[in-house]
């Protein structure tokens, strides 16, 4: 859709995850009329995978929402219409009007998102999501995750930057062969999927198991990254949630499962039965209950962590950040590491929870 006066701009319904098609409209966190900056909270967006939180893309006043609560919208359709208080409110109403004559004709345009793939590293093939343009950053996810972990992320940093998110051996889309579970080796596999793209000098991001990955990636070759930020890192922090693990790896039901994963998050209630079944589905493919418990014995020993990257993490030569979630109860956040973001309201999948926070530490760093 054109507009008359370039001032106004279109806020439009994202496509978080390989798989969004729509999303239906939860709540507005803000009224129009209200004064926003890009980055601020707009309007909450169930995926059916779970709730997330649109952030605003532009500076501006919210003239008009274009989507009610409750309304299920595709992809790539517009929602509401940020503009200046000056643009006249009738060509905000043409605008709306205009929106909402598309939504109902399907008359939308549709939204690639990322763009999915295999790269063979180490005889081991690994699944990744590519999307944007520009210098390249690397999403590495945690134990049980994967590349999908980072939906609400992925799309705002590729606004700017390449972003990629693998999948880990034994996870995802990838060969579930983890050979000895190493910290080692699965820091290999990350560098060997650089050397496979060619993927030159990233900033890397990595969450949980995937945040040690990166911390090991980069002591190692200091000179081909550019930044690393870590989410609530394994081999950092405090005691790590061990029984959390064990019940994650041993689960085989939904209603042993669904308990657990109220561990990842501070707001329990986006543990749906979507996201419960689909990791269930992972669990039970071939070889993933063997990656799994190979790389428990990674992350355990008896019940304390088995990992430890602080020496590694102290000696990094490049910009380094951290993120935690204050409720974190797999790896409680230790606020006197150096560079640590706190952030309330949000357990161990900060990046879900609060992927603003996430997705601001990440692009200063990539500024710096």
């Amino acid at each position: 859709m054109t507009m008359a006066d370039p001032r106004i701009r279109l806020v439009t319904m994202p496509k978080w995850g390989l798989s969004m098609t729509s999303g239906k409209i939860v709540d507005w966190v803000v009224a129009p009329g209200t004064e926003v900056s890009a980055g601020d909270d707009l309007v909450e967006i169930d995926t059916d995978k779970i709730v997330g939180v649109l952030e605003s893309p532009y500076d501006g006043v919210l003239r008009a929402v274009v989507a009610d609560t409750s309304t299920e919208v595709p992809v790539g359709a517009t929602i509401a219409v940020v503009a200046p208080a000056a643009v006249p409110d009738d060509e905000i109403d043409a605008a709306v009007a205009t929106a909402r004559a598309d939504l109902a004709s399907g008359a939308v345009a549709e939204v690639a998102g990322p763009r999915v793939d295999t790269a063979e590293v180490g005889g081991r093939s690994i699944a990744y999501s590519v999307l944007g343009e520009g210098v390249p950053i690397v999403l590495v996810h945690g134990f049980g995750g994967d590349k999908n972990s980072w939906l609400f992320v992925q799309e705002p940093l590729a606004r700017t930057h390449t972003v990629y998110a693998l999948d880990l051996p034994g996870h995802g889309e990838s060969g579930k062969d983890v050979g000895d579970g190493s910290l080692d080796t699965l820091a290999a596999t990350v560098t060997g999927f650089l050397d496979a793209l060619g993927i030159d000098r990233p900033h890397l991001v990595g969450h949980s198991l995937g945040g040690a990955v990166v911390t090991a990636v980069a002591a190692a070759n200091p000179d081909r990254v550019r930044s690393v930020t870590l989410l609530a890192p394994a081999g950092l922090g405090g005691p790590i949630n061990a029984a959390y693990l064990r019940g994650f790896v041993t689960a085989g039901t939904r209603r042993e499962l669904r308990p657990l994963l109220g561990n990842l998050f501070a707001d329990e209630s986006l543990v749906n039965r979507q996201l419960t079944d689909d990791l269930l589905r992972y669990k039970r493919l071939d070889g993933v209950d063997a990656a799994l418990r190979t790389l428990l014995g990674t992350l355990l020993r008896d019940d304390a962590q088995a990992i430890d990257v602080t020496d590694r993490h102290a000696a990094l030569p490049v910009p380094t950040a951290i993120v935690w979630g204050r409720e974190d109860r797999v790896i409680p956040p230790s606020p006197d590491l150096p560079g640590v973001t706190v952030v309330d309201k949000a357990g161990h999948m900060v990046h879900m929870e609060a992927p603003g926070a996430v997705v601001a530490t990440v692009e200063k760093a990539t500024a710096g």
